[in-house]
């Protein structure tokens, strides 16, 4: 299952950055696939992206919603916040799994031979602070004299950015280095970090910084998609905690937001059917095909 995660990963990267044109065009692709919402982070400037980031589009509303709405142009708004509810609701962080490009560059960092470190738990909530101030109420209330906010955590932090856009048109275009100053500099250093970091531990720009993956957790109780736990036939053995990427401890916390339902502590890490996975209100797991049934406590050997 581990292989196919990773598949699905590698194709969903393909299909939102599936522009190649950008090597003899050297900029960002505009055709009328732009208006699709990519459900991972991936950068609208990105030159290959043929999607934009739901991120950066939530911003761009909250930054123009006094002019938009003088204007009557608010459908816009509810595309956007409508197609974020519709994934979160369906999928929750089921996305920052399975989905989500820069999720894969993180994970495909972890694998680098090094020293690992965990995350402290408490660097969790920092996300939170990120969706709420830089995705929302900086963009919303600082405003320049014509009532426009700024995209502040695309122009000050994503590390995404950087990596996807950022670089790439200073490659594609060489006249842009003149442009460049501090922020970019300051950018540049949070990408940085933010790759030696994932060198040294599982998710850490997941876990520590993402605001899509902290809009995504809001729909941990109403997502179709999610993992069931048995206490009934846990063991206890904690096996399923070294396993997980998001530091998730699956029997003590069931319902945490950081699961991305990756499924690794279902399929590599429970032998006693403890951990299932729950379709629209449909139960699958060792009876549903997803894995290779495994001998309970007591059962007779076949």
């Amino acid at each position: 299952m581990e292989i196919i995660r990773k598949w699905i990963q590698t194709l969903m990267a393909l299909l939102v950055n599936g522009s190649w044109s950008f090597s003899y065009t050297r900029t960002i692709y505009q055709g009328p696939l732009k208006v699709v919402c990519s459900p991972g982070l991936n950068c609208y400037s990105c030159p290959a992206a043929t999607t934009y980031c739901p991120i950066g589009s939530l911003q761009q509303l909250m930054a123009g919603i006094r002019i938009a709405l003088e204007n009557g142009q608010n459908f816009f708004g509810l595309y956007v916040i409508g197609t974020m509810g519709v994934l979160g609701g369906a999928f929750g962080r089921l996305i920052c799994g399975w989905a989500c490009p820069f999720g894969l560059i993180q994970e495909l960092l972890y694998k680098i031979p090094s020293k690992k470190f965990s995350i402290p738990q408490k660097l969790n909530y920092v996300k939170y602070g990120f969706l709420l101030f830089f995705v929302i109420l900086l963009p919303l209330t600082v405003v320049d004299d014509f009532g426009y906010g700024e995209l502040w955590f695309c122009k000050y932090v994503c590390p995404a950015g950087t990596l996807e856009a950022g670089l790439p048109m200073l490659v594609l275009q060489p006249a842009l280095s003149q442009t460049i100053g501090l922020v970019f500099y300051n950018k540049l250093t949070i990408l940085i970090g933010f790759i030696i970091w994932s060198i040294l531990a599982s998710r850490p720009f997941c876990r520590t910084a993402c605001p899509l993956g902290a809009f995504y957790a809001l729909f941990k109780k109403l997502k179709l998609v999610k993992l069931r736990f048995s206490a009934e036939n846990c063991t206890k053995c904690e096996a399923c905690h070294p396993v997980c990427p998001m530091g998730v401890k699956f029997n003590e916390s069931p319902d945490d937001a950081e699961c991305i339902s990756c499924l690794k502590c279902m399929n590599q890490a429970c032998k006693f059917d403890a951990i299932t996975l729950e379709i629209a209100g449909i139960p699958f797991g060792s009876q549903g095909g997803l894995r290779m049934h495994r001998p309970k406590p007591g059962d007779a050997a076949t």
